[in-house]
């Protein structure tokens, strides 16, 4: 079976079995905050071990400097989740969307900052050259999609904000520190596919 098919096996599957969830993060000060939707493009290459492309944004932005994350940002009002997801990746790291199929969205995650985030699940070639948008993103690697849905990688931490212990999810590889929101998203996708390499 092609990737594709069992990525969206996985994901119909899901439906049914009723994983727990991580829904986000919620401000103290304002649990009515508005949220700004957002969406990210989870782009897993198709090759023999297949990965997840991610992102290290630069040190200079004015949110989240150096932190590891998927292709994304806001939706725009003309368009949906896909269509932004595909946008932003393609702004943010040259990936032109006529290589990417989409397998479909999956659970929206709120972040602190107020974002409701929407993760569209995709399929890209392996070797695609990508050129990162060098105001914003340092720097575009790849993790093994089994490491990254493998639930022994996923380390709970804390800290305290606003006077607040919060916790969260982290995941190392190779030097690199997957936290936050882009780690909940990837908890949430191991929760559902329950893949197996």
């Amino acid at each position: 079976m092609k990737l594709a098919d069992r990525l969206r096996v996985a994901l119909a599957a899901a439906d049914r079995d009723h994983p727990v969830l991580l829904t986000g993060d919620f401000r103290d000060d304002d649990p009515a905050v508005a949220a700004y939707p957002a969406a990210v493009l989870v782009a897993v290459t198709d090759g023999p071990q297949p990965g997840v492309i991610l992102t290290r944004r630069t040190e200079t932005l004015r949110t989240h400097a150096g932190q590891v994350a998927f292709p994304g940002g806001r939706i725009d009002s003309d368009e949906d989740a896909v269509a932004a997801a595909l946008r932003e990746a393609q702004e943010e790291i040259g990936l032109d969307p006529n290589r990417v199929e989409v397998i479909g969205t999956a659970d929206r995650y709120r972040t602190v900052t107020g974002f409701e985030v929407t993760p569209v699940l995709s399929v890209v070639p392996p070797g695609l050259d990508l050129t990162p948008h060098e105001a914003e993103v340092a720097e575009v690697f790849e993790v093994p999609l089994s490491f990254l849905l493998d639930e022994a990688n996923h380390k709970e931490g804390s800290l305290e904000w606003q006077g607040r212990e919060r916790w969260y999810f982290e995941i190392h590889w190779e030097g690199r520190r997957i936290w936050g929101a882009t780690a909940a998203m990837v908890v949430n996708l191991s929760r559902r596919l329950r893949w197996t390499a």
